[in-house]
């Protein structure tokens, strides 16, 4: 327990939250430590515990600091636990909760389960050590002054590089981009008029699809996602059920099918949620408005489908994706190497871990692949059997 470190609980720049479980109580070695149940926090640098009760009670230990781990199975009247050996702590570290310790090691102990799931994300945050290329920094602030500048300047920035590349006439004076939104109300008063600015730039697009390049195409397109939907199918527009699911997957099938063909055809279904949330703006989507819409994608012949792998991970794929095709990537790139693991067959893809890994389980169910999965991660190979 003396490896920890006081934490304010906030996340720093570049430090990116994993997965966060409640119910976990600390050892200190194979004694309980003095301190209540409360919440584990494992991020991309960082393991953070913070009493449920005490919101100031918060204290962290770099993943850096892990030598290895283990899990220990819950018994008759015991929870289940990851043993996590650490290395020595450093005699002139900052401050932490305990001076000193007899053990090299902490338990965490899942009183409300989750600990399989907690233990696969530490294993590939382990493997992928991602502290070591993203260092942190400052924590990231939380004022909505600074958030404000920051967008305002974004929004200068990507709309007057399209303007100025379409040879537009210039903005007028009362164009939001050019202005500094004082704060988030005011962001919001000028959400409309972005809006019909980027309809404006989009028609300017087509218009002018000859004099400009391909790559500027793909950066304006982009902007423009980012700006937002014109006219979000809603529930107050299109009603609630059957009526308003299938106006809704008309609409995700118009957004969505620029994004997949340039992500390789497929998208997991988290990635689809946050970019269509993202481009709706106030009018958020639930998750389960998002499934049930995709799940008419083939009734109403869109070119789209939802697909649901063996593992139980939701995709969104284009029709014409060929699942051949993506055997032979997989199968080609691991030839290639020699071997990869599911981080590595991503990083040669562009895709995110995700699917990279659900692309190597399909093509290992289809006998082209063999795995390894030792304590240094899975590892697949070609199959030469």
């Amino acid at each position: 327990m003396d490896r920890f470190l006081w934490s304010s609980g906030l996340l720093e720049m570049n430090e990116t939250l994993v997965i966060q479980q409640r119910g976990v109580r600390l050892y200190d070695g194979d004694e309980k430590a003095k301190l209540d149940v409360g919440v584990v926090l494992l991020s991309t640098h960082r393991l953070i515990w913070r009493d449920l009760k005490n919101h100031e009670c918060c204290m962290a230990i770099p993943l850096s600091q892990i030598i290895f781990f283990e899990e220990q199975a819950a018994g008759i009247g015991k929870s289940a636990k990851i043993v996590i050996h650490l290395h020595p702590a450093s005699p002139n570290k900052d401050p932490g909760p305990y001076q000193s310790s007899k053990f090299s090691y902490i338990k965490l102990s899942f009183k409300e389960h989750g600990q399989i799931e907690f233990y696969r994300r530490l294993s590939e945050e382990m493997t992928q050590k991602r502290w070591e290329r993203t260092p942190v920094s400052q924590p990231i602030p939380t004022g909505t002054g600074s958030q404000v500048t920051v967008m305002s300047a974004w929004w200068s920035i990507c709309v007057w590089s399209v303007w100025e590349s379409l040879h537009l006439t210039p903005l007028p004076t009362s164009v939001p981009s050019s202005q500094a939104f004082e704060d988030l109300s005011k962001l919001m008063e000028k959400a409309k008029e972005m809006v019909e600015l980027s309809r404006s730039i989009a028609s300017k697009i087509k218009e002018k699809q000859g004099d400009i390049t391909e790559d500027e195409t793909i950066r304006f397109k982009s902007y423009l996602l980012s700006m937002g939907i014109a006219n979000p199918v809603t529930r107050e527009t299109h009603g609630s059920g059957t009526h308003y699911h299938m106006q809704l997957a008309r609409q995700l099938g118009d957004m969505l099918l620029a994004p997949l063909e340039e992500r390789g055809g497929m998208m997991a279904l988290t990635e689809v949620y946050c970019l269509v949330n993202r481009a709706r703006g106030m009018e958020l989507l639930s998750p389960e408005d998002l499934v049930n819409a995709c799940k008419v994608f083939e009734s109403l012949k869109l070119p789209l489908r939802l697909r649901v792998f063996d593992s139980g991970v939701m995709v969104v794929q284009l029709q014409s994706h060929s699942e051949e095709e993506m055997i032979a990537s997989a199968l080609d790139n691991v030839s290639e190497k020699g071997s990869l693991t599911s981080e590595e067959f991503a990083k040669l893809l562009g895709l995110s871990v995700l699917l990279a890994k659900e692309r190597l389980l399909l093509a290992e169910k289809m006998g082209h692949l063999c795995r390894d999965d030792s304590v240094e991660g899975l590892r697949f190979y070609p199959n030469l059997f």
